[in-house]
Parts: structure tokens; sequence; C-alpha cells
């Protein structure tokens, strides 16, 4: 369907030769619901300076042609902000032990491929490969049942990230700003983490 499809792996600081574009991405898929977010170039090259300063920090792009339309990230939780590392070290987890997964975007006409199921593979194998992680994780954003911006007949993630083996945690959570679609003034924003054993036990 999309013959052009490629993909490149970067690590590290390799990641930002990508920042831009991912940053662009992140804008154009973040706008929808349920984030809502009104989102800056400038603010995103700042934030995903992160990972670039990361060794371990991972990211996984697609392209078509030479247009990035999906990527995904992650990066241990020790070299994450205070925001998202706080829920964890208050509950007593050892965040030298956790691997935490950042965006996995795609633009809508390249869904439904599978290639949401390659970036948790492509993540986790990463996660995996230092021999070290016992746990991986995420966060969503919580959004009140009867919001005034949800379309009709949206369907959460929760399906397909219980399928994948993850479990929602309702007592970790974070609470990240920005502002929503429209606005100038970031708003406080309930998200709440899913974790799943690196290698659970059968």
């Amino acid at each position: 369907m999309f013959p052009n499809l490629t993909f490149v792996a970067k690590r590290g600081p390799e990641i930002a030769s990508v920042i831009e574009n991912l940053g662009k991405l992140r804008i154009a898929v973040f706008r929808d619901y349920p984030y809502l977010y009104e989102g800056t170039l400038d603010y995103e090259k700042e934030y995903l300076q992160i990972y670039t300063k990361a060794p371990r920090s991972f990211l996984f792009a697609v392209y078509d042609g030479t247009e990035m339309v999906g990527a995904t990230t992650c990066i241990p939780l020790a070299d994450e902000t205070a925001d998202v590392r706080l829920p964890f070290e208050k509950a007593g987890f050892d965040i030298n032990t956790i691997f935490y997964f950042g965006e996995s975007i795609l633009l809508p006409a390249y869904r439904g491929l599978g290639l949401g199921h390659r970036f948790f593979d492509e993540r986790e194998a990463q996660a995996r490969s230092f021999g070290t992680y016992k746990m991986t994780c995420f966060c969503a954003v919580e959004r009140t049942e009867n919001h005034p911006s949800k379309p009709q007949g949206y369907r959460p993630n929760d399906v397909f990230w219980t399928k994948r083996g993850y479990q929602k945690e309702p007592a970790l959570q974070s609470t990240f700003e920005w502002p929503d679609i429209g606005q100038t003034q970031s708003t406080p924003k309930k998200m709440v983490y899913w974790c799943r054993l690196l290698n659970p036990q059968p």
C-alpha cells in the first residue's frame, strides 16, 4: 500500500539529526483528541533534547519517501524529567530498572498497518538489550468522559495496550501542562501510567 516506507533507528546523540522532524510530527498527531495539543516547534526542539543527552535513548521512525510519518521513542526512566520519575520514586520503585516509553505516533493514513505493534516491539527490544531493566512503562492523558471535544465513536487505545501486556496503574500519576487547541495558557492534565514486566514470568 505504501511501497516507499522505510525505517530508521537512532540512539542517543544520533537523535539530534531528526529532532525537528520529530517535533513537527508530534505537533501534527497530538493536535487530535485526547491530547488536543497546541504545541510550538521551539518548545518541542527544547523538550526533545533530553533524548540526545541520554546514551541509551532510542528513536524508531517510519518514512514515506523523505517524510517522517511515524515515530516512537524510549529512554531509561532515570534519564527522564523529575515529573515523570516522581510517581515511581514515591511508590518505592527502583527507577534504574525501568525503561520509559515516550510517544508512539503515526499520521492517520498510516494507521492499521501493524506499525503500532512494530513500535512496541522495537522499544521493548531496546530495553531488553541492556539486560538490566525489569519493567517498561508509558503514560496517557485522561480526559473527562463527557469532554466537549471527544469525537463521536472515539475508542481509546486501552484494548491494544492490554493485549500488549500492559496494565493501567491508577496509583501512578503525573500532572503535565500544555495549552489545548486554540488556547494560549497551559492547563494541568492528569497522566496515568501503564506498565508491564519486561520478561514476565509464565
